[in-house]
């Protein structure tokens, strides 16, 4: 999913970079609910309590449980009193991982949704991050073009295939398939290409193939000349690949800001798998401006063909899976050594989390 600036326009319209400051001040219409109170009071400094803390996130249906944790949390603040401040948090929109990336590094970012595998290769180089929650589970397809003879995955031997990025757990989810098929990445011819630019690619027919998150397969299978190859629901249904991450300057200075992210998320996560109707309004939510501007046709699509496309109730942070994730970066190449479980990730809030009030 890599691009240029942050405020590029993907090629095929589905997002445009919204100015942060105005986000706060586009509020959705989404109702007021009880908020989480954490005793927050004491522990912060004055200047924690100025504005929101930003979480940065690209508009992908694997990102789509921070919007509604983002609008949830607005909605049981309605007013912004100094007093709930302290424990709010505002998204930010992004156009690809590596803008993503700097600003993470930089620290002009404290938190955002990121590549599981990125996360673990910024830790292992020292830069102080930590996973704490997931945000997704499946989510992943590749994709061929509707009137292509390819049935069976050993069908695109030699054949063009693009990926969103060595670190993309897109390219770990392909690698697996080539392996069951008892084929490697030498058998078929590998591109890195922004996942917006994937449709018109495979339209044009600049790729046989291509293999990314939603809603960038959706937008190709909607508009009826792409149809599924594979699908992570069917292959790999515990796939993660966008986790919330915070700079660990933040966890040491506002806990419950980051206790109450945690919270937000998980409950966004089980009510997105619900009610069929909470998708619904999450699709109406998400591709607004403020958040994804997308069509929310696409978003629809993704929801419902079929349900379980992309998943979120499950959102259980365990060591193994994150340890299988690791080996196959590191088979992969994406990353040089094995990362140990506790330098990327901080399961204490994960732990200590109790439902948040999702009232949209």
């Amino acid at each position: 999913m890599e691009s240029g600036s942050t405020k590029s326009t993907p090629a095929n319209g589905l997002g445009r970079k919204v100015d942060r400051r105005l986000l706060l001040r586009g509020a959705l219409a989404v109702g007021a609910a009880g908020a989480i109170a954490l005793p927050a009071r004491r522990l912060l400094a004055p200047a924690a309590v100025a504005d929101p803390v930003t979480v940065g996130g690209l508009a992908v249906t694997c990102n789509l449980t921070l919007p509604i944790a983002c609008a949830a949390n607005e909605a049981a603040n309605p007013f912004g009193t100094r007093d709930a401040s302290q424990l709010a948090f505002d998204y930010s929109r992004y156009s690809g991982w590596p803008e993503l990336k700097e600003s993470l590094m930089s620290g002009d970012l404290q938190a955002g949704y990121m590549l599981a595998p990125l996360v673990m290769d910024l830790a292992d180089k020292g830069v102080p991050v930590k996973i704490v929650s997931i945000g997704h589970r499946s989510g992943a397809v590749i994709m061929v073009r509707t009137d292509s003879p390819y049935r069976q995955f050993r069908d695109l031997t030699n054949k063009r295939i693009a990926i969103p990025s060595r670190f993309a757990v897109d390219f770990l989810f392909l690698r697996k398939m080539l392996s069951n098929e008892s084929m490697t990445t030498d058998d078929v011819e590998i591109v890195e290409m922004a996942p917006a630019d994937m449709p018109a690619a495979l339209y044009v027919k600049g790729v046989d193939a291509y293999c990314t998150g939603e809603p960038f397969g959706a937008a190709a299978q909607s508009a009826g000349y792409a149809r599924v190859l594979r699908m992570t629901r069917d292959e790999w249904p515990r796939y993660m690949c966008c986790v919330l991450t915070v700079r660990e300057e933040l966890i040491k200075k506002n806990r419950p800001l980051v206790q109450n992210m945690v919270n937000y998320v998980l409950a966004a996560g089980m009510w997105l798998d619900g009610q069929r109707q909470n998708r619904e309004k999450a699709v109406q939510i998400a591709a607004t401006p403020r958040y994804f501007n997308q069509d929310p046709n696409i978003l629809r699509f993704v929801m419902s063909n079929p349900e379980d496309r992309v998943t979120y109730g499950d959102l259980r942070m365990i060591p193994r899976e994150f340890e299988e994730l690791m080996q196959l970066a590191v088979q992969a190449g994406a990353l040089k050594h094995p990362v140990p479980y506790a330098k990327y990730v901080d399961e204490s809030f994960a732990r200590a989390a109790r439902p948040a009030s999702i009232a949209l």
